[in-house]
């Protein structure tokens, strides 16, 4: 944002769209040369990659050494000590990474993975709101969110997130199957059996809904044959499930079952009620499996291992399977023994799978053999945000501007002094004085937005261009409020109107860079604002970030 000097502001850096790297990166993107920090970031970042958590533990345990203030490096060494079974060491790493920059959402999502494998629920929440908080168009996040809620007990909440996962990314398979986990803990037993049936044909090898599918029509709908299809195909699965024993057991022992039905035509096989009552649904434990950190610049991921009913045949108990996913992925982005993401790229969020669906004649049954089919996958819906309602003022008369001037003095001595609320209120004063004091108006913007008092600093704002409307500081903080206050869609708009007076603002399009980037995941358009960028200004405190983030995201 901009800051006030004695009478104007001066510019800082912006912290939008980008993930912010360390400058020291500069050397090994841009001139070549390796400084022991960045060379162990950048090598235990490698060793990730390849999966080798030991050495990458080493080189990044060094990085955070040399680095001591990189909240990126600390949180690569969160998710190289996760990975390589030291959890306890993860939550200092991904901690620090908090302490040094609060907005580094990778490390909120990392850290609530790791809370929801031991069972912290609260604090997974925690971590997740969090996330979702600033990246509200981000399935994954929902996806977790409402993982963390369903094994709360908080039914009503874990729907809305996996809920709003579905809007966000339609057909994916994780969020079909929560919301049937959903309703098995609500006894809509029916509803659960359609969205497991839902998850499947969105993804016809998502193991976790053909063996949940599979053990309600066994457990609640007393329907062993289709139980028995279900089961079936779950065993087909390729490669095979690690339970794949247990349930070819369960499976053997059902078909015996049903066979010997079958040849005693004395006790033939109950029919099973369409709605079976209340008294007749079990208990249903459900279960997740372990989820991976996630780091900031990797370019693929998809969906997590999500939860199953307990498989609970008499007189066996299953646990939940530890699936390995089929769909292929570069090793430097997922871990083959779990089949989980452990990086995140922040322009790519979610991959649902698989995108055929079986050739399924009802809800409740799967072909053990499905044929796969095109299912057509709509693209997630683009972001809604509030719109800003300019109150457009005249240009004001003058006031009394000799006790402005006094109210002036006042606010600079409290500005500085770091006494801030004291300084808005007395810059407010003089913009109040005297309403046509251009930097009375614009420096009262200034100290309400860093207070982040956000609708008085755009009032502030829109005072100061009403007296000088070509004023680019002025326009251009009033973009960077519209932005912080939600109104993107108006930032952008302001942002547009310097640009087309003055296209070579290189802050401009910098921030305009960051919105695309950030809020309205827009990698083309970003792209082409980061490019200019280091066209206008090569020297930009921001370039060797600038060059990341191209190299990470390339068209």
């Amino acid at each position: 944002m901009l800051t006030p000097t004695p009478m104007l502001a001066k510019k800082n850096r912006i912290r939008g769209g980008l993930v912010i790297f360390s400058a020291l990166f500069a050397c090994i993107l841009i001139a070549g040369c390796t400084p022991p920090g960045p060379r162990a970031l950048l090598k235990g970042k490698k060793y990730l990659d390849r999966g080798d958590y030991a050495a990458a533990v080493a080189e990044l345990k060094t990085a955070t050494s040399l680095l001591a203030t990189n909240a990126q490096a600390w949180n690569y060494y969160g998710v190289a000590l996760q990975h390589n079974g030291q959890p306890s060491d993860a939550v200092i790493a991904y901690q620090r990474a908090l302490t040094l920059d609060r907005d580094l959402l990778e490390a909120h999502y990392n850290l609530g993975c790791l809370w929801l494998e031991q069972n912290k629920l609260d604090d997974a929440k925690s971590e997740f709101t969090a996330y979702t908080l600033r990246r509200s168009n981000a399935p994954e996040g929902w996806l977790k969110l409402g993982a963390a809620q369903l094994q709360a007990g908080d039914v009503l909440s874990a729907e809305k997130s996996f809920s709003t996962a579905l809007h966000f990314s339609t057909n994916n398979p994780e969020a079909f199957n929560g919301l049937g986990l959903a309703r098995v803990k609500r006894g809509q037993i029916q509803d659960a059996a359609q969205f497991f049936a839902a998850a499947i044909r969105a993804d016809a090898g998502y193991a976790p809904a053909i063996l949940n599918l599979a053990t309600v029509n066994q457990q609640y709908l007393h329907d062993n044959k289709t139980a028995l299809a279900n089961y079936r195909a779950y065993l087909a699965l390729i490669p095979r499930p690690a339970n794949w024993d247990a349930v070819n057991a369960i499976a053997n022992g059902l078909e015996q079952s049903i066979n010997n039905a079958t040849d005693n035509s004395s006790t033939p096989e109950p029919t099973p009620p369409a709605n079976p009552p209340k008294t007749q649904i079990a208990t249903s434990r459900a279960t997740t499996t372990t989820t991976r950190p996630r780091s900031n610049t990797d370019s693929t991921t998809r969906p997590a291992q999500n939860q199953t009913v307990q498989v609970q045949p008499q007189p066996q108990i299953v646990p939940t399977p530890d699936f390995t996913e089929t769909s292929a992925e570069p090793k430097s982005s997922v871990d083959k023994n779990s089949g989980a993401p452990n990086h995140l790229n922040p322009l790519n969020w979610f991959r649902s799978g698989s995108k055929n669906e079986t050739q399924t004649a009802t809800s409740s049954s799967v072909t053990p053999t499905p044929a796969p089919k095109p299912v057509k996958i709509f693209p997630p819906a683009p972001p809604v945000f509030p719109r800003y309602l300019y109150s457009s003022p005249a240009k004001p008369a003058p006031g009394d501007r000799a006790s402005a001037e006094r109210a002036f003095t006042r606010a600079r001595e409290a500005e500085i002094d770091s006494r801030w609320p004291s300084a808005m209120d007395s810059y407010h004063q003089a913009a109040t004085l005297d309403p046509s004091w251009f930097e009375a108006q614009y420096n009262y913007g200034v100290l309400a937005y860093r207070l982040q008092n956000y609708q008085s600093s755009l009032m502030a704002y829109e005072k100061a261009l009403a007296i000088q409307p070509d004023s680019i500081n002025a326009r251009f903080n009033f973009a960077l409020a519209l932005k912080a206050a939600g109104y993107v869609t108006d930032a952008v708009n302001e942002l547009k109107k310097i640009l087309t007076a003055n296209p070579d603002e290189a802050r401009a399009h910098l921030a305009l860079g960051n919105i695309y980037a950030q809020q309205l995941n827009d990698p083309d358009r970003a792209r082409q604002e980061y490019l200019k960028v280091l066209k206008l200004d090569p020297r930009n405190p921001q370039a060797p970030d600038i060059q990341f983030w191209l190299s990470a995201n390339p068209p």
